[in-house]
């Protein structure tokens, strides 16, 4: 028997979390098994000061767990027992025209839900290889590191970010069921933007260096644009991605502009680590 649509909105929103990092605005995040593991964005838990907000108005402080910043995911964990865990489907068996369910704390409103219909799955030009569940449903900030569900209630992906013309992109839940079994991925360890330089040059703007991370160890800072790496001229953000990945347990060839010294390069190795 089908659960009636308000009784799925509901289990959902005692599923999901609202996540804060310090100072920094909040996302949401999904409780994955009832002793306490959630599972959100990377970039929503940057720092270490984590609180964690329940569907009951009871707060905790939180642990990261892993983090992966090339999937953009993380696990975190508070001290709590017998939580209201979500059901997890497959991403694997979406289809176009199927109905989802996103919920999330957008804009300070708490377990707010939207529906929307699956786009399709899949790579996206300009995001690399990587594969997501591309939704035509409303999101907003905050929402980043909630559920998307199927017309079940079954956790199908994590929604993480909005592109041009509105269309919702979540981390498929295959993957996310990976990265909990294996742990991150290989990663350079920066934040990056994309910008054009006045040469209509394509590069990437660092805006962040991880502390320990392997872009810090080779002096790369803040405000140093990518370009290229391994020889090859970036052109889409998804270019840096596949070059870490296909880079992992040796040496990237990283080219970069810092101010007007002219162009760099610096040889970056990359190993898998247990977090980043």
């Amino acid at each position: 028997m089908i659960p009636a649509f308000g009784e799925l909105g509901e289990s959902l929103r005692r599923s999901t979390v609202q996540v804060r990092d310090g100072a920094r605005s909040g996302g949401s995040g999904v409780i994955w098994n009832s002793d306490g593991l959630i599972v959100t964005n990377a970039h929503v838990v940057r720092g270490r000061n984590l609180k964690l907000e329940l569907w009951d108005g009871r707060t905790f402080d939180a642990e990261l767990r892993s983090r992966d910043a090339r999937r953009d995911l993380a696990s975190v964990t508070i001290h709590a027992k017998h939580l209201p865990a979500a059901q997890s489907g497959d991403s694997g068996r979406l289809r176009a025209g199927e109905i989802v369910i996103a919920v999330g704390n957008p804009l300070g409103f708490t377990g707010a839900l939207s529906t929307g219909v699956v786009h399709a799955t899949g790579p996206l030009a300009g995001l690399g290889r990587r594969t997501w569940v591309q939704a035509n449903i409303r999101l907003a900030p905050g929402n980043s590191g909630g559920p998307l569900a199927d017309a079940m209630g079954r956790v199908i992906g994590i929604n993480t970010m909005i592109v041009s013309g509105g269309l919702a992109l979540a981390v498929p839940v295959n993957t996310v069921e990976q990265f909990l079994r294996s742990g991150p991925s290989v990663e350079l360890g920066v934040t990056v933007q994309p910008v054009r330089l006045p040469s209509r040059v394509f590069g990437l703007l660092v805006t962040e260096v991880s502390n320990g991370s392997p872009a810090e160890f080779a002096s790369l800072l803040p405000g140093d644009v990518l370009v290229g790496a391994n020889g090859c001229p970036f052109r889409s953000p998804g270019d840096l991605m596949e070059n870490i990945e296909a880079s992992e347990g040796s040496a990237l060839s990283l080219e970069f502009v810092r101010g007007d010294t002219g162009r760099r390069r610096v040889s970056v190795r990359l190993d898998r680590k247990a977090a980043a």
